[in-house]
């Protein structure tokens, strides 16, 4: 029942900046951690940050420094500024969620992996 919603992405020329933002909602005991993959095309899907609970975050070296992940607990939300953007960001970015709840089946929590729908992000002159 847990839904992710992205928007945010588009074009944008190279050099310039581009704001993600990723929520969450439905039956969601916690978040675990929260992150954004993207997928260019013939390429496989890559790690771009994650966060966790705790604030502590990650990149992948391609774009450590240029972007930088966040977080609203209140919200349910993260969001991915990208800046100094380049032609090689171009990829469809997925946000992705961790999150336990309760299972009636297993009757325990549960920790599962969930996906957004992807939103298209193109650097391009």
């Amino acid at each position: 029942q847990v839904q992710l919603v992205e928007s945010g992405g588009g074009l944008v020329q190279p050099g310039g900046s581009l704001r993600l933002s990723c929520a969450a909602s439905g039956s969601i005991g916690s978040i675990n951690y929260m992150g954004w993959y993207r997928q260019a095309p013939g390429k496989e899907r890559e790690l771009v940050a994650t966060i966790t609970s705790g604030g502590s975050t990650n990149y992948a070296d391609s774009v450590k420094g240029r972007f930088t992940i966040s977080r609203d607990n209140a919200k349910n939300t993260v969001y991915l500024q990208m800046n100094r953007m380049k032609p090689e960001d171009t990829a469809v970015y997925y946000c992705n969620a961790n999150i336990r709840s309760y299972s009636y089946i297993l009757l325990g929590n549960r920790d599962r992996d969930y996906w957004g729908q992807g939103t298209q992000v193109t650097v391009s002159s």
